[in-house]
């Protein structure tokens, strides 16, 4: 059986003023998780998040923390005892991966790997198939900024990924709203990470309904 739809915002895209109220109106919009994005301003050219803002959104339901981190090695404990339920490292980052990913668990959080745009997906097989990642994060734009295009040719990596693990969690970041949550759930997207789209829109609560009814309605078909 194929993983749920989640819709997951990212809070990149809140007002960061007030940071807890923002949290507390996307649970109640129907949020399943919240994405925190976290930018060391190395790995990605900007600065975001830390730990902090973790313990400000601790709440109803599970946070899942994109570590944007040249190396994230150090800072794992942090972001665990701050609340992260899921924590996500780059494979490109360069802290040993299948390391992080077992202290992550250790730490009693979900592991994530994420692979960019341009990385292959063959990088992560072997993370994958030794069991060592909850879930697979593709990146559907380059890390760093919120508002960019979504990059469909990354649409391929997730039918890999989907046709060789499908009961596997994949998640897709970047440019998603309501056209191209389509392809990206059709090729094996379950969690589904949408910021800039979400809070443009007057009702958040009808904007994360139709963006997971259009993700359920193209959801990736096994059978298929």
């Amino acid at each position: 059986m194929l993983p749920a739809i989640q819709i997951m915002p990212s809070i990149l895209a809140a007002d960061f003023g007030d940071l807890r109220a923002e949290c507390h109106r996307l649970v109640e919009a129907g949020a399943d998780q919240l994405h925190i994005d976290v930018m060391d301003g190395v790995f990605v050219p900007n600065l975001s998040f830390g730990a902090q803002a973790v313990k400000v959104a601790v709440g109803a339901i599970p946070l899942n923390v994109h570590l944007m981190m040249i190396n994230p090695g150090p800072y794992l404990d942090d972001f665990a005892k701050a609340g992260a339920d899921t924590i996500s490292i780059h494979v490109e980052s360069n802290c040993d991966a299948v390391e992080a990913l077992r202290n992550i668990r250790a730490l009693g959080a979900r592991a994530g790997i994420t692979l960019n745009p341009k990385t292959p997906v063959e990088q992560v097989f072997d993370i994958v198939e030794a069991g060592l990642a909850d879930e697979v994060l593709v990146m559907s734009v380059e890390p760093g900024f919120g508002g960019q295009a979504y990059m469909a040719e990354v649409e391929e990596k997730l039918l890999v990924l989907r046709r060789r693990w499908p009961d596997l969690d994949l998640a897709i970041d970047g440019g998603i709203d309501d056209r191209s949550v389509q392809g990206a759930s059709a090729h094996g997207a379950n969690l589904i990470v949408s910021g800039s789209h979400l809070f443009k829109q007057p009702a958040l609560d009808e904007a994360i309904s139709i963006l997971r009814s259009e993700a359920e309605e193209h959801q990736f078909d096994l059978v298929e």
